[in-house]
């Protein structure tokens, strides 16, 4: 089944993705879909930092409230769940070993479709009290470096 239409990106994010070139912005752009696929209202708190360019997502402004996070590397994208460490995940996909954050590794859009992506997520954002169409559904510049570090290319 195809995703249902989402938001389109804000100019400002496909400038902060402008560096790591054409096929891995299009992976960012899905898995930032995947979410809000299943969360049109969430917030969308953008951040282009030293190293990475990610948005997280949130129920309401405030990073902190957020239930998972997108991001962009050189040759990845990560799916990040805020409080991943709390997540039942029977199937093993999480990575990581922090004390909270978890993420699943996206190298390609089929990576989404694995048993327990969806769960995961929309465990994730049950544990944060998201509604799924609850929102005001904004995107946020929250912080830009002035600094970065990107891929070559």
């Amino acid at each position: 089944m195809p995703e249902p239409q989402v938001r389109a990106p804000p100019e400002a994010l496909e400038q902060f993705l402008a560096p790591y070139g054409e096929s891995l912005a299009a992976l960012f752009y899905e898995v930032r879909a995947y979410v809000l696929a299943r969360c049109p209202g969430a917030n969308e708190l953008m951040y282009d930092a030293y190293n990475a360019v990610s948005c997280v997502y949130s129920p309401t402004e405030r990073p902190s409230d957020g239930f998972c996070h997108v991001v962009a590397y050189a040759a990845h994208v990560n799916l990040g769940f805020n409080q991943g460490a709390a997540l039942d995940d029977p199937w093993a996909l999480l990575e990581g070993s922090g004390k909270s954050i978890r993420h699943i590794t996206v190298r390609s859009a089929p990576d989404l479709q694995q048993d327990g992506c969806e769960q995961l997520l929309l465990q994730a954002m049950a544990g944060r009290g998201a509604d799924s169409a609850a929102g005001a559904n904004k995107s946020i510049i929250k912080a830009v470096s002035d600094k970065k570090r990107r891929p070559a290319g």
